[in-house]
C-alpha cells in the first residue's frame, strides 16, 4: 500500500471510531409513521432524544428507543475507555427507507378486489461524538 492511501485509510479509520451505528431491518410499521417519530431526534443530544422516544405515545418511539440504546452500547463498546457524559452523543443521523411489502386482497363488492399492501420499514441510526460544541 502506498504510503498516501495508507495516511487516508488510517485518516478514515480514526473519523469511524467516533461514530457507530445500528440498523432495524423489516420492522412491520409504514415508513410514514416511523418517519413522524424519527423526525423528532434527528440531530438531538442522545440524553434528550431518549427522553423524547420514552413519553411518545407512538408505537415507533418504543422500537427507535430500542434501537437508539443498541446504537450507544455499540458505540460503548468501541470506545470502551471514553465517558458517554463526556463524549456528548449526538444522533448524527437517522434514515428511514421502505421495506418490503406484503400485498393482500379484500374482498370488494360487486366480484372486486381491493389490494391492501401491509409495508415494513429498515431504520439506519448513527449516534456520533459531538465535535463542535453547541447549546
Amino acid at each position: 500500500m502506498g504510503s498516501r492511501k495508507k495516511q487516508m485509510a488510517d485518516a478514515i479509520k480514526e473519523e469511524k471510531k467516533h461514530i457507530a451505528f445500528a440498523k432495524l431491518n423489516n420492522c412491520p410499521t409504514s415508513p410514514r409513521k416511523m418517519r413522524l417519530v424519527a423526525d423528532l431526534v434527528r440531530g438531538e443530544r442522545v440524553e434528550k432524544a431518549l427522553s423524547i422516544l420514552k413519553f411518545n405515545q407512538k408505537e415507533a418511539s418504543a422500537k427507535l428507543e430500542k434501537l437508539l440504546l443498541s446504537a450507544i452500547a455499540n458505540w460503548q463498546s468501541k470506545n470502551e475507555e471514553a465517558n458517554i457524559e463526556e463524549a456528548e452523543l449526538i444522533v448524527k443521523e437517522i434514515r428511514v427507507d421502505g421495506g418490503a411489502m406484503l400485498k393482500r386482497l379484500r374482498p370488494a363488492p360487486q366480484g372486486r378486489a381491493h389490494r391492501i399492501r401491509k409495508r415494513s420499514n429498515h431504520v439506519t441510526l448513527v449516534v456520533g461524538a459531538n465535535n463542535n460544541t453547541q447549546s
